[in-house]
């Protein structure tokens, strides 16, 4: 196991009441990957690689197929990733093989960890993620909880108070949620981690999402993190306004999205992850401005 990734993991406390330390986690997964290589009949073919949650390790199954068992640290935004992998069934998405979902841990296709989606200029990134958006788009299935689910969570933390984040911002963004959920559209199975980190080169297609964290809502919820990713790029724009407008736009006329609704929703979580910024990581100082910097970028819709 990779040290880099003990030192992320050991010191996480459990994601809900009744669930797993990381530091427990981390001194059982070894026990965790001979139990599914035996589980699966796999064998190690290369070195583990890892996120911030979970650890990769490349295996071969007994008639030489190759493969990637993903153990997941058990926390809530992972444990519908397999629902979300089944409903797409590899289009547009890595094929899940086969899970375990008790343990969270899935075995899936061997995709290429070395190339991301991030290694593509990023307008031309913004072109794929958008049509990643029509191919993984579908009917939401009944396990995964709608946006709506995070609203009474998301105008609690809006309405506090804070002497970092203006309060017409949190206003604006307070109100511009309520009117979206009352005008949203029926719920589609969305993933709202969607950007280029989260896409790899595959041998089967040129690119496939990954690390799904599912919701049921609207395509138009998923834009924002193609926005807020890839800081350097928009600290390199001659205007940063236009720069990120131009990518939701991109996303949005691919994906065929409606403006509008493309704007307020991105506008609505980039205010929200400042606010997290603020609450929960006020060191984080830069974060949480580049945040504020992004919204007043969406805060009066399209031009």
């Amino acid at each position: 196991m990779p040290a880099s990734f003990h030192a992320l993991l050991g010191g996480r406390l459990p994601d809900e009441p009744g669930g797993e330390a990381g530091e427990h986690w981390v001194a059982r997964l070894p026990q965790l990957i001979t139990e599914h290589l035996d589980r699966w009949e796999l064998h190690p073919d290369g070195a583990a690689w890892h996120g911030e949650c979970a650890m990769v390790l490349p295996v071969t199954a007994t008639d030489g197929s190759r493969a990637a068992l993903k153990l997941t640290w058990p926390h809530a935004e992972a444990g519908l990733e397999h629902i979300a992998l089944r409903a797409w069934g590899g289009r547009g998405a890595v094929t899940l093989l086969a899970a375990h979902p008790a343990e969270f841990v899935l075995l899936l296709e061997r995709l290429d960890g070395d190339r991301t989606l991030r290694e593509v200029p990023i307008l031309e990134a913004c072109e794929i993620v958008g049509g990643l958006f029509g191919e993984l788009d579908r009917p939401c299935p009944a396990p995964v909880a709608p946006v709506s689910s995070k609203a009474p969570r998301w105008r609690e933390q809006l309405s506090a108070t804070s002497a970092f984040l203006p309060r017409r911002l949190t206003g604006q963004a307070r109100a511009t949620l309520d009117d979206l959920l009352a005008g949203a559209p029926s719920p589609r199975l969305v993933h709202e981690d969607l950007h280029d980190g989260n896409v790899l080169a595959a041998d089967r297609a040129d690119w496939l999402a990954i690390d799904p964290k599912p919701v049921g809502g609207e395509w138009a919820y998923a834009v924002a993190p193609i926005v807020w990713n890839r800081p350097g790029a928009a600290a390199r724009a001659t205007s940063l306004r236009r720069h990120v407008q131009l990518r939701a736009d991109i996303v949005a006329d691919v994906a065929g999205l409606d403006r509008d609704r493309v704007y307020a929703w991105t506008f609505v979580r980039l205010v929200l992850n400042a606010v997290w910024a603020a609450d929960y990581a006020p060191a984080s100082g830069d974060f949480a401005g580049r945040m504020i910097a992004l919204a007043k970028a969406f805060a009066d819709g399209p031009d």
